[in-house]
């Protein structure tokens, strides 16, 4: 079990706390052991919509698996941030040491910096916040007009949306991007986007299109690209032929569907490489036959 911990402060925004919420609730729904938790400072707090919400004071008991995600506040001119108690920034440093992930969205961040979890690290805000995020934590470093920044598992976005971006991201990490795909073609969220590079997964950069068929080609490849895929099998579980899905493919993402299932084979390769997996576990995990496959398909897609 995943515990995802939204710490809800006076003044938060809906959108900051709902979209995240839903992506991890949806990512539940289709089986993954994701556990939803709210805790406050006080008893209750009221949103910047106005909406009263409650939730618990008490923290459930966390682990390094899990994660704690602080949604962003309203900050009037001038800025008032809402203030962090000692213990809850206690709660997340503690958590963080301990192998835990802390996020933020939109003004979130100020959250975790005043936990002191910015100091040296990487992190974003809010476009018209960045400057005061940069005065009030001098030991960061504010990266500008990106849409998240992660960095030893401090992972701060910007405005507002951004949230589902993060958790999508997130979900990506820890379950591959089929995956990710998957609860953003239920959400009707189409063309999720990256922090640094807006449009850097295929899976991501190629869902900007109208063509359902073309989406429901490209669910049952994000699900299953590790496996072998026959033209024909894909066409026949759309319902059209080969030469037609072919056709719509390519129209709607410029890939046929062949190297659509190549690029997400590298991607996820890549991101096994990344974290200290050997080439040839990698290669064999994305379903290539050895590390030379691998190293002759990248050589090509180069």
């Amino acid at each position: 079990m995943s515990r995802v911990v939204f710490l809800l402060l006076p003044g938060l925004h809906l959108l900051d706390l709902a979209g995240p919420a839903q992506v991890f609730s949806t990512a539940a729904e289709f089986g993954h052991d994701y556990e939803l938790h709210y805790v406050c400072q006080h008893d209750g707090v009221v949103s910047a919509q106005g909406l009263p919400l409650r939730a618990d004071t008490t923290w459930p008991e966390l682990t390094a698996d899990d994660l704690v995600l602080v949604p962003g506040s309203r900050v009037p001119e001038p800025p008032r941030w809402p203030r962090l108690h000692a213990a809850t920034a206690h709660k997340l440093r503690e958590h963080h040491a301990d192998g835990g992930a802390v996020a933020s969205v939109c003004s979130g961040a100020d959250v975790l910096g005043q936990a002191r979890l910015l100091d040296g690290r990487r992190c974003t805000t809010h476009h018209d916040l960045q400057d005061e995020l940069a005065r009030r934590y001098p030991a960061s470093t504010v990266v500008r007009d990106v849409l998240f920044v992660s960095d030893d598992r401090v992972v701060t976005s910007a405005g507002i949306a951004s949230g589902i971006d993060l958790a999508l991201n997130l979900l990506a990490d820890a379950h591959g991007p089929g995956e990710a795909a998957r609860v953003a073609r239920a959400m009707v969220v189409y063309a999720r986007r990256n922090g640094d590079d807006q449009q850097a997964s295929a899976m991501l950069r190629h869902r900007s299109h109208l063509d359902d068929a073309v989406h429901r080609a490209q669910d049952i490849i994000d699900a299953r690209f590790t496996e072998p895929l026959p033209l024909s099998e894909l066409a026949a579980a759309i319902g059209v032929s080969e030469r037609t899905l072919t056709r719509s493919f390519t129209h709607a993402t410029g890939l046929t569907p062949l190297r659509y299932q190549q690029i997400l084979r590298l991607e996820r390769a890549d991101h096994l490489l990344g974290r200290g997996t050997t080439a040839e576990s990698a290669a064999r995990a994305v379903g290539f036959a050895d590390a030379r496959m691998l190293r002759r398909i990248r050589a090509r897609e180069a």
